[in-house]
């Protein structure tokens, strides 16, 4: 597969745009927030980023399509950028500096980029195919992500989001069980699960109800880093309706735990 290097570089522009407008009015007293149909949460902040990066790849990828979290997909093509304005948009509007930016290309089924960016947290991640997974501040002061070498789930430090979900798919009792076996469990919640998966600091994270644009920049950091990014049925990559991501080496014992 070609190098990805420009695409990288413009995924990092984004990210610095998204950054400057979700801090720009991050804790604001007078920040907008609405309900969606869904009844989920959807700020000022997460319109804006996802408006600007539409005009942006407009300009710079007019012919790549687009899939927001706010507004659907837009073009067509094989090429399509895979956008989360923001990650913890319930963190970002009570002021918790747990949220982020994931922003991702896609060619056909495989994700080529990714890019999470947590600004309050003043940490990024990145990964292209083939070259690796990366945290710093920039591209030029980075250092690189490689998962733990943990082999046994006694030993496995576990992170999550909620248990809701797990209740509604009809596997919280698998859910409980493996939290019982691990460890350690913590939920360090949403995109920063998988990204200390990534770090080698956590060693198995799991969803169990999300969208493309949820997990598309995650796979990709993951796998990256020498782990391992799938469904719960073992469906590698973020086409999936959930996630299990883990070292590699706990991977299939976690599955076969949670089916």
């Amino acid at each position: 597969m070609p190098s990805h290097t420009d695409d990288l570089r413009l995924a990092h522009i984004l990210a610095d745009d998204a950054d400057s407008t979700t801090m720009d009015r991050y804790k604001a007293l007078d920040l907008h927030v609405a309900t969606k149909p869904d009844l989920s949460p959807v700020s000022e902040s997460d319109r804006k980023v996802e408006d600007v990066m539409r005009k942006t790849l407009a300009r710079a990828r007019p012919r790549d399509a687009f899939v927001g979290e706010e507004e659907g997909t837009t073009g067509w093509g094989i090429r399509r950028w895979v956008v989360d304005p923001i990650d913890g948009t319930k963190n970002y509007i009570r002021g918790v500096p747990v949220w982020a930016t994931l922003i991702s290309l896609m060619i056909e089924d495989q994700v080529v980029v990714g890019v999470v960016s947590a600004p309050a947290l003043g940490r990024r991640w990145w990964a292209s195919y083939g070259d690796g997974a990366w945290t710093g501040r920039a591209l030029m002061s980075a250092q690189p992500c490689r998962v733990s070498d943990v082999s046994d789930i006694g030993d496995a430090s576990l992170s999550y989001s909620s248990l809701k979900g797990w209740e509604k798919l009809g596997k919280k009792d698998q859910f409980a069980g493996l939290m019982d076996s691990a460890w350690r469990t913590r939920a360090y919640g949403d995109f920063w699960s998988y990204m200390l998966v990534a770090e080698g600091a956590v060693d198995i994270a799991a969803e169990p109800e999300l969208n493309l644009y949820d997990m598309a920049a995650l796979a990709i950091i993951v796998d990256e880093a020498g782990g391992k990014f799938t469904s719960l049925d073992g469906t590698p990559g973020p086409n999936g309706p959930n996630a299990v991501a883990t070292n590699g080496r706990l991977h299939d014992e976690v599955l076969e735990r949670l089916r």
